[in-house]
């Protein structure tokens, strides 16, 4: 099947060098992991096709409607399955070919595979306020790698960072002011073409992010470049930090503390500020300005939920 990282549009009447440009173009409109998990997902199609002795590029409606239903059978998802259909059609579209998402019989096999399936969201817990601050002082020690993963829990929540934002965090991103730091975020999830966002956090008198992150930086001497880095069982400092190990620290220190890790990812300290800003009764909009939702009904559905039980119609009489 034909790959994301080969020339993605129709280019063939172009000049070769044009024709690259025009595909990385085209690549650029689609973050590095997406085009990562589409590209696994096109292998695993394409696997399938050839097993079946059908053509998975360019192929038809009704073989993504089968693709479909053999996904189901295997009890994937349904983001899992709606991703793999959009990496699917990306291929096609982005050479001039139909979207076939779009097509009816696909969009009745999604339909259905909803049905089956059923489409509520698993939401991992939210690492709260008060849940961070037990997580932080579990790690009692003074090791590089406690410093390192206190700084990343305590500048994890308080910017409601995604994972991949907090890996990329670098020194230069961090200006002290006043009361706290503002803190650049060059390119996100709802940000793919790099304008950047900017922050505040607050030095703050609980979780004291700033105060880690100045531990961690000066401990380990990183004065340039990424913030957070690999370590060896040495101590030693490594490479580059990767999402999912933000993940796995994440889940440790939910065990420490006597929680069910399987509950508990990246997003949980991203979950945790927002659903901690709701429980405080904070405005949406205030919240917004440090989770840098676009959607703001996504955001609500968060408020809400934090919100269930407050001023609850039947807390008088129940």
């Amino acid at each position: 099947m034909h790959s994301l990282s080969q020339t993605d549009t129709n280019t063939s009447q172009l000049p070769a060098a044009l024709a690259d440009d025009v595909s990385d173009l085209s690549s650029a409109s689609l973050s590095e992991a997406t085009r990562r998990a589409y590209r696994g997902h096109c292998r695993s199609f394409a696997r399938w096709c050839s097993q079946l002795g059908l053509p998975s590029y360019p192929t038809t409606p009704e073989i993504v409607a089968g693709w479909i239903t053999h996904l189901v059978q295997q009890g994937k998802r349904p983001s899992t399955i709606s991703q793999s259909v959009s990496a699917i059609s990306a291929v096609h579209t982005l050479r001039g070919g139909p979207n076939l998402r779009h097509t009816s019989q696909v969009k009745r096999a999604l339909s259905g595979a909803a049905r089956t399936l059923g489409v509520a969201p698993q939401k991992k817990e939210a690492a709260t306020a008060s849940i961070l601050m037990q997580m932080i002082a579990s790690i009692a020690d003074d090791t590089l790698k406690a410093k390192r993963d206190r700084a990343l829990l305590a500048l994890g929540f308080s910017g409601a960072l995604r994972r991949s934002e907090l890996v990329a965090l670098q020194v230069e991103d961090i200006q002290s002011v006043p009361g706290g730091a503002l803190v650049t975020i060059r390119r996100s999830k709802t940000d793919q073409t790099g304008e950047g966002q900017t922050i505040g956090i607050p030095a703050g008198v609980s979780i004291r992010p700033l105060e880690h992150l100045n531990a961690w930086l000066e401990a380990s001497e990183v004065t340039e470049g990424l913030i957070f880095r690999r370590l060896n069982r040495h101590g030693h400092i490594l490479g580059p930090l990767s999402a999912s190990a933000v993940a796995e620290i994440v889940k440790s220190v939910a065990q420490n503390i006597g929680l069910d890790p399987r509950e508990f990812a990246g997003h949980s300290l991203r979950a945790g500020f927002i659903t901690s800003g709701a429980e405080a009764g904070k405005d949406v909009l205030r919240i917004a300005e440090v989770s840098r939702h676009k959607n703001l009904e996504v955001l609500r559905g968060y408020v809400r939920r934090a919100n269930l039980l407050r001023d609850h119609a039947g807390a008088s009489f129940l």
